[in-house]
């Protein structure tokens, strides 16, 4: 990774393995900023809140913060990466833990997995698709430590 977060490795397996580790840090600390040098902005998602959501910006707005600061310990098992890419592509999948809190502020296990595919444009690493999904029978919401507030 270079000093301002980009992934330029040149191995695209290791991209992926250096992407998933990236991103992990990033939501635990839900720090946004960072998380956009590893996505492109004409990224394609979806995931445990948000449906198909085209562009970063609206992925960070549908998505993340909905998600990252109502859950805790999120991460990926980075020893169970499976990663393929050749030339300037790569995709990847990963299993991924956090604790989720329902709408009484109790923790609940929140696993769930996540895909990932990645283009090299000019020489760094890019999500230009993720899609994370819940294990089935997780609750589908989260709702942080103190509870729902309405």
């Amino acid at each position: 990774m270079t000093d301002d977060n980009e992934i330029a490795v040149a191995d695209p397996e290791r991209a992926v393995e250096e992407w998933f580790a990236a991103l992990g840090r990033y939501c635990a600390a839900v720090d946004y900023d960072s998380a956009h040098a590893i996505f492109a902005d004409d990224v394609r998602s979806f995931g445990t809140k948000a449906e198909i959501v085209s562009g970063l910006e609206r992925l960070r707005h549908n998505q993340w913060e909905g998600i990252w600061p109502n859950i805790e310990g999120f991460g990926f098992d980075l020893d169970e990466v499976v990663a393929f890419g050749a030339d300037d592509h790569a995709w990847g999948a990963a299993v991924w833990s956090s604790t989720g809190f329902d709408e009484d502020g109790e923790p609940f296990h929140r696993p769930g997995r996540a895909t990932v595919v990645l283009e090299r444009r000019d020489g760094v690493w890019l999500a230009v698709h993720t899609h994370f999904s819940l294990y089935p029978g997780t609750p589908q919401f989260t709702y942080g430590p103190s509870g729902r507030s309405d």
